[in-house]
């Protein structure tokens, strides 16, 4: 075959194939074509569908979607908006039949916002209706009087389902607002409605919020009923009111943890800090001995509700309220010690010098010694308060007290305090150094008594009569030891240390007698003394 004949052929068979290839694309385009008219259709058929149930359910119908008698459109209303959503993503794409893509999408975009509008009203219903069910561990949660426990169990049982099925379909709405794009009007309203309900709470259960100021303005004992409720409250707000809240967060918005965490936090942040920052304003008032165990009683709550504060408020969005139940715990701890040391000086600036009555019990031994009774009940909560502070005496005291100062410890439930508790039968009194080691309050308890004794020894100097100084020193320290064998004190300070100072007690009473007979002997006449002594010869 000739060049010129080759060349025919390839040009030939050249334009075959480009005849081939437009013919394909032509074929295909008419089929994307087709299949895109097809879904315009079905999209356009959605869209109309969706108009009738959204228009159905306009905000002028007053019935709910998820009462008995509209429950049975919930659902076709939810996919309708799923539908019109999809639907405006279609539209919006170039694969859409342009002559219909803008009214089609202002079409979808205007029923889907009229539908947002009824589902952000039915989530206002749905939260305003089931309020106190939605919470789990609601504690006032209505149950009702019923005597049989089947009848009670059903009953929960029914209130436990109702919970349920609320809480199903206020996360239902929630899911269609949030992936319809309209998160932030659903949290809104969750947010508003549930912060209600958490303040609403908090007061039907005593506490009211409480300024600075006001508190000043209270006299003490109108304080203690204040403190009172808030020992009430306070464990079952942290372990019951917030915690199903949290509860309630995390099934509504399972789908998203910064929505569940952002809504938790606004919900419960302003309650929660109110509870915390209480103790801290309880603490800032003036101090004095008497107000020592209210300051305890806040320490101990707030020491036993963080762990639960610490894992319920973990987040960043939440770390204020954290900074307040530390803040507390460290004013609350301050005040304590303080207090106690103010306690102490408190005994040793008496000086009081009005005698007792034949060496009768003194006023100061009655009242330090119920004292310590009432603080003995304190234990754990004073080692927590000072674990950390190693026990130094002021000044020292005479050796003889040192020595009839043992104690006995029991085994500490608390790591941090086990290092610094002595062990049954020592003598962490006798040194300085050793009561410096050792930490432990029933060193510091059995200070306290050393130091009243000392008081009392300088008061029994003020008798003329050394028999009524005996007598004295007798009667008070057995009512100490009576005080110590009758309370927990005996726990902390141990039968070694109550069986010592026993022989004390009985030691002076012993020199007490002495003393008495003795002057009995010096008033009888010599002469007397030898004629009874020769009549019984």
């Amino acid at each position: 075959m000739t060049w010129k004949g080759l060349r025919s052929l390839l040009k030939s068979s050249s334009s075959m194939q480009d005849s081939h290839h437009i013919r394909h694309y032509h074929r295909r385009r008419h089929r994307v074509h087709a299949a895109a008219g097809a879904m315009d259709s079905t999209m356009e058929e959605n869209i109309a569908a969706a108009e009738e149930v959204v228009n159905q359910w306009g905000l002028e119908v007053d019935a709910s979607l998820f009462s008995d008698s509209g429950r049975a459109d919930s659902e076709r209303f939810l996919r309708a908006t799923a539908d019109l959503h999809r639907s405006m993503f279609f539209f919006s794409s170039p694969s859409a039949d342009p002559a219909a893509r803008s009214a089609s999408l202002l079409r979808a975009h205007s029923l889907l916002s009229a539908a947002m509008r009824r589902l952000e009203r039915e989530l206002h219903l749905l939260l305003s209706a089931h309020g106190q069910r939605l919470n789990p561990f609601d504690p006032l949660r209505p149950v009702s009087n019923v005597s049989d426990v089947d009848d009670a169990t059903e009953s929960l049982t029914q209130v436990e389902n109702a919970s349920n099925v609320a809480t199903a379909d206020i996360r239902a709405v929630a899911e269609s607002m949030i992936s319809a794009g309209y998160g932030m009007e659903c949290v809104r309203v969750f947010k508003t409605m549930r912060k209600s309900f958490v303040d609403e709470s908090v007061r039907r259960l005593g506490f009211e919020r409480l300024t600075q100021s006001q508190i000043h303005k209270f006299e003490w004992e109108a304080l203690e009923s204040k403190i009172r409720d808030w020992l009430a409250a306070a464990p079952v707000a942290f372990r019951a009111l917030f915690t199903g809240e949290r509860l309630l967060c995390d099934r509504v918005f399972a789908g998203s943890d910064s929505i569940r965490e952002s809504c938790f936090a606004d919900v419960t942040r302003d309650a929660a800090a109110r509870f915390l920052a209480f103790p801290e304003l309880v603490a800032r008032l003036k101090r004095s001995p008497e107000k020592l165990f209210r300051i305890l009683d806040l320490h101990n709550a707030v020491a036993e509700l963080w762990p639960d504060i610490e894992s319920m408020f973990r987040f960043e969005s939440t770390a204020a309220i954290r900074k307040q139940a530390v803040n507390s715990l460290l004013r609350l701890t301050e005040v304590a010690r303080s207090s106690l040391a103010e306690f102490e000086a408190a005994i040793q600036r008496d000086a009081s010098r009005s005698l007792i009555t034949v060496g009768d019990v003194h006023p100061l031994t009655r009242y330090v010694m119920n004292y310590l009774v009432f603080l003995a009940n304190y234990q754990q909560t004073l080692a927590d308060i000072f674990a950390d502070l190693a026990f130094e005496p002021p000044s020292p005291l005479p050796e003889s007290f040192f020595d009839a100062a043992e104690v006995a410890t029991p085994p500490s439930s608390s790591p941090t305090s086990a290092s610094t508790t002595s062990s049954e039968g020592s003598s962490p009194l006798s040194s300085s150094s050793s009561a410096a080691a050792s930490g432990s309050i029933s060193v510091r308890i059995a200070w306290l008594v050393l130091v009243l004794i000392c008081k009392l020894d300088v008061k029994a100097e003020l008798y003329r009569e050394v028999a009524l100084s005996y007598l004295f020193l007798a009667n008070n320290i057995q009512f100490i030891v009576r005080k110590v064998k009758e309370s927990k004190l005996r726990l902390l300070l141990g039968d070694l240390w109550v069986a010592r100072h026993e022989a004390k007690a009985r030691h002076h009473a012993a020199s007490c007698e002495r003393l008495a007979w003795s002057k009995v002997a010096a008033t009888v006449p010599a002469d007397t003394s030898a004629e009874l002594d020769a009549r019984e010869a």
